[in-house]
């Protein structure tokens, strides 16, 4: 009887991080899920706590911790990942990518472990390259508000390497665009949860900027097949997982109103400091690689997320 592959996850409860934890799961691995529920919920993974594959820690991996028993895979993906978290939380945000990569990374020295950080599009910044591929070194701003998150992940990727370099860690980045489906926080500030939160309710549609600004949106199964794939491959990356496709926010609103059946106006704001005017993954690497592309179309991924919201809304 073969032993089932052991996979410890950061940011094990939160809404990416939980998926992944259902797809390992459903493929026959064990799962170490370590969550603190700074923006994390236990809701997310309360359908696994009596899983006999699955495990829950409670623990921040930005100070220092151990884990018991055999680790064949490091998944670090605990982070604050929305605007409205990271700005809640700037420090915290700074720490889980400095000291908790560092964590994360000798453990997985020790246990001679595949690893795994979840990077963002957000190193590429507000981009002068359009669509952005991985040689792209970006353009961000490394004091602006939103640097916290930008600068805590673009440290957390030279960290993988110099590992890589340095102890021989076997390390794969990932660069994740624009995520989305059941299980976002309602209130966490991006764009699918405000819209839909805003048709549902019959509340105004807040554009920021002339929305003209653009977004490529993954339906999170789709990321979360990605992400395995990469981590069971030999590509150390950086490698972008997202959907190619593109759509500005005046399109993308209404195709929310069209499937919520709502009549919001669109209202506007001004556009936030160094928020992107573009965002779209070259997705040739992850195609090439590890022969990967997302299958989920934005009107069916939409749809099923606004079912959950309308079943979630006013349980947070």
């Amino acid at each position: 009887m073969s032993v089932k592959k052991v996979v410890l996850i950061s940011g094990g409860a939160g809404f990416l991080g939980s998926h992944i934890c259902d797809q390992l799961i459903a493929g026959g691995y064990r799962v170490v899920c370590l969550d603190n529920f700074l923006t994390g919920k236990k809701a997310n993974i309360a359908h696994l706590l009596k899983n006999k594959d699955f495990a829950f820690i409670k623990q921040d991996v930005s100070v220092p911790f151990k884990v018991a028993g055999k680790v064949h895979y490091v998944m670090h993906c605990a982070s604050p990942a929305s605007p409205v978290d990271y700005y809640k939380y700037p420090v915290e945000t700074m720490l889980v990518g400095s000291a908790g990569t560092y964590n994360m990374l000798e453990l997985a020295r020790a246990r001679k472990a595949v690893f795994l950080l979840t990077s963002t599009s957000e190193v590429y910044g507000d981009p002068k390259v359009h669509p952005q591929t991985e040689d792209y070194w970006g353009n961000v701003n490394p004091i602006g508000p939103r640097s916290v998150y930008d600068e805590a992940k673009r440290y957390a990727e030279a960290l993988t390497f110099a590992y890589r370099r340095t102890f021989k860690v076997d390390t794969r980045v990932v660069r994740i665009f624009n995520t989305y489906g059941p299980r976002m926080n309602i209130n966490d500030g991006r764009v699918v949860p405000n819209f839909i939160y805003q048709a549902l309710k019959g509340l105004p549609i807040t554009i920021y900027g002339d929305g003209k600004q653009t977004r490529s949106f993954c339906y999170v199964s789709d990321e979360a097949a990605g992400i395995l794939k990469l981590l069971f491959s030999t590509e150390p990356g950086p490698v972008n997982i997202g959907n190619p496709r593109e759509f500005n926010m005046i399109e993308f609103a209404k195709i929310v109103l069209e499937l919520t059946g709502g009549k919001s106006r669109l209202v506007y704001e001004p556009l936030p400091e160094d928020d992107p005017k573009q965002r779209k993954p070259n997705i040739a690497l992850a195609r090439a690689k590890l022969g990967w592309e997302p299958k989920v179309e934005l009107r069916e991924g939409l749809a099923k997320t606004i079912a959950w919201f309308r079943d979630n809304i006013g349980k947070d």
